[in-house]
């Protein structure tokens, strides 16, 4: 059955391949599997036809046949279950990848994301610097303990799986805010994962989308 995601008609990201589909467009690169994009413009995104595919009015989200999802770890997860080469056979393995994909969601992401929000949304305010400092701080203890727990190791826990996915992806975010260089083994981890064939397919098609918006 075809699969079609959809995915900003325009981000806001300059072409940097930040937006959320960037995941699930990796995903599927990884284990080889043609997809359509539905483009959604920013004034549909409220649109009852969007809607019905994500509640909450965001991308990206999965169709396939009769199936519809939204929430990209979860996207990534079903794809990881339903082809194969994102998931270890070994059942502790597959746990562990697992848990990962939870922890760069629900651990690393929250404090990067609160980042953003300090530098966009808090903009101009008195409060702004000691929100940095307070931000910054968070983020410096996980990327800490991060790194520490990775060594020297290639990946999060033995083979590449979708949690490097989640993981790499949620990092980059922190790309030029001189925060990642502290960690040169979080950088390579980066390097490592970017340099693989799929990340650079998935990586040109949101480029192209920004090009063609130009």
């Amino acid at each position: 059955m075809a699969i079609t995601i959809s995915v900003f008609e325009r981000a806001l990201d300059e072409g940097r391949g930040l937006a959320r589909d960037m995941r699930v467009r990796w995903a599927l690169e990884e284990v080889g599997q043609f997809y359509e994009v539905r483009l959604v413009p920013w004034e549909k995104f409220k649109a009852e036809a969007h809607l019905a595919r994500n509640p909450f009015g965001q991308i990206p989200t999965y169709e396939e046949g009769e199936l519809t999802l939204f929430e990209s770890g979860a996207i990534v997860l079903h794809i990881a279950e339903r082809f194969p080469g994102l998931l270890p056979q070994d059942a502790d393995a597959r746990a562990r990848a697992i848990m990962w994909m939870f922890a760069a969601l629900s651990t690393m992401e929250p404090p990067i994301m609160d980042r953003d929000v300090v530098e966009y949304f808090e903009a101009g305010k008195s409060w702004q610097g000691e929100r940095f400092a307070m931000v910054d701080a968070r983020i410096r203890d996980r990327l800490a303990q991060l790194s520490a727990r990775m060594g020297a190791s290639d990946w999060l826990d033995g083979a590449f799986s979708a949690a490097d996915i989640i993981m790499v992806h949620v990092l980059r975010r922190l790309e030029g805010s001189e925060l990642l260089e502290e960690y040169p083994n979080l950088v390579a981890y980066i390097a490592r994962a970017a340099a693989r064939p799929a990340y650079q397919r998935a990586f040109a098609a949101q480029l192209a989308l920004w090009e063609k918006a130009q």
